[in-house]
């Protein structure tokens, strides 16, 4: 069994991975930060190995490595928890995901493996397509 936990969270208003990779690419940053309201309380799993799964369009697509959590205060006074993550964006087969609230943990048993290095330069397949192929079980 891993001594690490990933997250996996809905990419709101992001249509592909190309769109997530120019939004990053656009920070010209080594890291990025996404605020969310709860703090994990599994941190230190998720800090020892752990990553960002990236839901876009239905499936899980893409990842991001986590490096690191800090406190983020709302203009309200509010603590949320910002979850910095390396800028490079890595590619993931297909995984269908039903829409859900917030973040989720995801053993890394359950993560869909990356995309072999030959693949991540590929253009993106339709997501009908990828979809499809992931709900067959082929990749």
């Amino acid at each position: 069994m891993a001594d690490y936990i990933n997250l996996v969270k809905l990419c709101v208003g992001v249509g592909s991975v190309d769109d997530l990779a120019s939004r990053i690419d656009a920070r010209r940053s080594t890291e990025t930060l996404h605020v969310t309201r709860m703090w994990p309380k599994r941190a230190e799993a998720l800090l020892n190995g752990g990553s960002l799964y990236w839901v876009i369009r239905g499936a899980i697509l893409a990842r991001q490595r986590i490096i690191g959590l800090e406190e983020i205060r709302g203009k309200d006074g509010t603590r949320r928890c910002g979850i910095r993550l390396d800028a490079r964006l890595i590619r993931t087969e297909a995984a269908p995901r039903r829409p859900f609230q917030g973040w989720r943990y995801l053993p890394p048993e359950d993560a869909p493996p990356d995309l072999p290095e030959r693949r991540m330069q590929e253009d993106e397949l339709p997501m009908e397509l990828q979809l499809a192929l992931a709900e067959i079980g082929v990749r």
